[in-house]
């Protein structure tokens, strides 16, 4: 009778409302947020036309992101979950207002705003860090631990359709409507995840602070450090990302390689997200368990392999179905690493666990942003693409001898 009350959870989570309105919260915050990076990425760009530019906007974002992040899973695992989502989108809300005010005019003159396109930027970063936290701790609480593997998959595609879409209406809003017009639609999505936090109703453990703050983040960090199949999985992600990350490139890609308008961004900013659409469409019905640590493996492999082959397209549309191939191998990744969390970290410890994983993965993708523009300016933009997928090649390899409990896992092994 048991197995049988069960079964209905684990093979439809999609019927547990609160799960419904977690995902979107999460789908509204990715949209804003991919909106108003492609937007930036655009309007630093017009306004510099210097790739070490498009580099320094990760850089603005990552440096205030580092500063909270250990902190702000230690709030999260000690108050309301929901109250920092909500006030996290809040501060998404007012910095896409403000950009759109720079954008017109209204602050400032164009020649003078990067620098406070930055600052604005650093605000991004530091609502992030509350995000990840808070969207890791809510899930635990809003499903039971037998579709942990199965919503993976879900909430996994529900994030890919925010990577597609967002890009892709970015770059059409900037096209057809300007830059203040995009920032103000970042504005409106960043308002659906406040309306999507503050319908979430769900039981959250009573608040303590009876912790003190360092004590409660070296917990965190002993977890982490302690379980080498996770920091492995980490580990793995976040050199991947850093060296083979080449979206930050690809407004320079635009301009000057395949000499396309901001609908060719939009494009291909979303290409590698279709990949993962469907990668974690197909996870949600053959859910990896077998092998999962070798596949992870093979698909960040394959990811640096897809980089290089990108760099040396020459071809607008074989650049992004090599883009849409990368976002196929990161989806698998994703889906495995995100699965290997929500079932090895304890209840308690899920905002902090989440945090540091923020770290290791969110943050790679601004400090990738930086060395890619960095590596450009140095070497060139193709070569430093070429030189970016080798070494997530070579990361694999030395993730694969470090870690053998990452390379021999089965799922199952830690149900």
């Amino acid at each position: 009778m048991p197995s049988n009350i069960q079964a209905p959870d684990t093979a439809f989570p999609l019927r547990n409302i609160a799960f419904i309105r977690l995902l979107a919260f999460r789908v509204s915050i990715t949209f804003s947020y991919q909106i108003m990076a492609v937007v930036v990425g655009w309007h630093v760009y017009q306004i510099t036309h210097d790739p070490l530019s498009l580099g320094l906007i990760g850089l603005a974002e990552v440096f205030p992101y580092f500063c909270t992040a250990l902190f702000a899973g230690h709030a999260v695992d000690h108050y309301s979950r929901r109250m920092f989502g909500v006030m996290a989108s809040t501060l998404l809300v007012l910095n896409a207002l403000v950009l759109a005010a720079i954008a017109a005019g209204l602050l400032l003159h164009e020649s003078e705003s990067s620098l406070f396109i930055y600052a604005s930027i650093a605000c991004v970063g530091f609502a992030r860090a509350f995000i990840g936290p808070s969207y890791s701790a809510l899930f635990a609480l809003v499903l039971p631990r037998q579709q942990f593997a199965r919503a993976a998959s879900i909430g996994s595609s529900v994030l890919q359709t925010g990577l597609v879409l967002g890009p892709a209406i970015g770059g059409g809003m900037i096209a057809w409507a300007g830059i203040t017009s995009a920032y103000l639609m970042s504005a409106l999505f960043a308002l659906f995840a406040v309306i999507a936090m503050l319908s979430l109703r769900v039981k959250e453990p009573p608040g303590t602070d009876s912790t003190p703050v360092f004590a409660s983040i070296a917990q965190g960090l002993r977890f982490v450090f302690g379980n080498q199949i996770m920091l492995g999985a980490q580990a793995l992600d976040m050199f991947a990302v850093l060296f083979g990350g080449a979206v930050a490139m690809l407004p320079m890609f635009i301009h000057d390689v395949f000499h396309y308008g901001p609908e060719g961004l939009g494009i291909l900013r979303a290409a590698p997200a279709i990949g993962g659409i469907a990668t974690g469409i197909w996870l949600t019905r053959h859910p990896v368990n077998l092998h999962a640590g070798r596949i992870l493996l093979v698909a960040v492999a394959g990811f640096g392999l897809s980089i290089i082959a990108f760099a040396l397209s020459g071809s607008f549309w074989m650049a992004a179905m090599l883009l849409l191939i990368s976002g196929i191998c990161d989806g698998v990744s994703v889906v495995v690493r995100t699965t290997i969390m929500q079932l090895v970290t304890p209840d308690a410890m899920r905002g902090r666990v989440s945090a540091i994983n923020g770290i290791f993965i969110g943050s790679s993708n601004e400090l990738g942003a930086f060395e890619s523009g960095m590596m450009a300016r140095l070497m060139g933009l193709i070569p430093s693409v070429i030189f970016g997928g080798a070494m997530t090649i070579a990361v694999v390899g030395a993730v694969a001898k470090w870690a053998p409990g990452l390379r021999k896992l089965n799922m199952r092994d830690l149900h």
